[in-house]
């Protein structure tokens, strides 16, 4: 069976395990998500696909592990703010990533119009706080 992406992302858990999702439905799909994978601890990773056409309004932060961050077309600019205090700017274009790693405050601001990125995931205590 195909899936898309960007509608339905996908856990890989321990034991290389590759779990499609439910369909995507907004930010509390990530609350039923680690209701669904929270026991997998550090080692689950949520691989998913977003579309963006605005600059992010939001900070998030993982703290379980690395997020990659897959700049699948357009152009951004990543901003991390990491925890012994210092920060950085990671411009991505097509083809290119970053790494979050744990602990790592970060933001992006579109340089083009819309931009599609990938991300693989430690979710697991992810948290948000308003821009």
């Amino acid at each position: 069976m195909a899936h898309r992406l960007d509608r339905q992302p996908i856990h890989i858990g321990p034991g290389a395990r590759a779990v499609p999702q439910p369909p995507f439905t907004g930010m509390d799909w990530y609350g039923d998500y680690i209701a669904r994978h929270g026991a997998d601890g550090a080692e689950g990773r949520l691989v998913s696909q977003h579309s963006f056409t605005e600059s992010w309004d939001s900070w998030e932060m993982h703290p379980a592990g690395d997020e990659v961050v897959l700049m699948l077309s357009g152009e951004g600019v990543l901003h991390q703010e990491f925890a012994d205090g210092s920060a950085a700017e990671v411009r991505l274009v097509a083809g290119e990533y970053a790494v979050n790693p744990p602990g790592a405050w970060h933001t992006m601001d579109l340089v083009s119009a819309e931009a599609t990125a990938l991300f693989i995931t430690a979710g697991l205590g992810t948290e948000h706080r308003p821009r």
